[in-house]
């Protein structure tokens, strides 16, 4: 556990470094500005997309960014022979992201619901709830792809196209499909959340969303392992 620790607080500090939580702060003040341009009746709609989508980018390309920054450094090579263990590596960088994408959110989500006044639906621990699943759905998912690469120039072109698989939920949210198979997409069960927290939904919504969003973060984080040691560990022939 102590190690763990450690890790997160190292986690922080290379993610402010590298100007990650300046850039989110910045994101923040520009969402926070556009929304007060947008009629209060839309907000309970037009939320759970804003906050979607934003975290695509400080989870699924933070995390990307955080991998190939490492690997440019030699880091994950090293990160074999330490004492640190693959699964703290891993949940180190999730908590850390989680963090950041949770406080970013919340003073968005704050600032409108402040500025809407009284009378508008919220619900803060689904808010957190769903922003916490797909924190983690989005950097497991963001993780066991660009382990594969070795530079951004030949992550960032496929990698819109892996971004645009998270967002196939937003088919049905908008009223362009209606399929019951929508609900096995991973991430159906956040978005289901994020919605919950602007709007009244069935109680059964709230069960399926955490726990069909914790079975993927389960199976997503098996897979992530297992892409860690078929392209960091395995080809240099080591054991962890």
């Amino acid at each position: 556990m102590r190690r763990l620790w450690s890790a997160i607080r190292w986690e922080v500090r290379l993610q402010f470094r590298n100007g990650f939580y300046y850039a989110a702060g910045f994101v923040a003040v520009l969402f926070i500005i556009g929304l007060q341009y947008l009629p209060a009746a839309y907000w309970p709609l037009a939320m759970p997309v804003l906050v979607m989508g934003n975290m695509t980018m400080n989870t699924f390309y933070f995390m990307a960014a955080l991998v190939l920054l490492e690997k440019d450094d030699g880091v994950l090579t090293g990160l074999v022979l330490t004492p640190l263990r693959q699964g703290e590596y891993l949940w180190a960088k999730l908590l850390s992201l989680a963090l950041l994408t949770l406080v970013e959110n919340g003073v968005i989500v704050t600032a409108v619901v402040v500025t809407a006044g009284v009378g508008v639906y919220f619900n803060p621990l689904l808010l957190a709830a769903g922003i916490v699943l797909l924190s983690f759905i989005n950097a497991l998912y963001s993780f066991m792809l660009v382990i594969r690469y070795e530079s951004v120039n030949s992550f960032i072109f496929p990698s819109v196209f892996w971004a645009m698989v998270l967002s196939i939920p937003l088919l049905q949210y908008f009223g362009l499909v209606d399929t019951p198979l929508m609900y096995l997409h991973p991430v159906q069960a956040p978005l289901l959340l994020l919605t919950g927290a602007f709007q009244p939904m069935p109680a059964w919504t709230w069960l399926y969303g955490v726990v069909y969003g914790a079975v993927w973060v389960a199976i997503l984080y098996r897979l992530a392992r297992r892409a860690f040691y078929r392209f960091v560990i395995l080809p240099r022939g080591l054991a962890m």
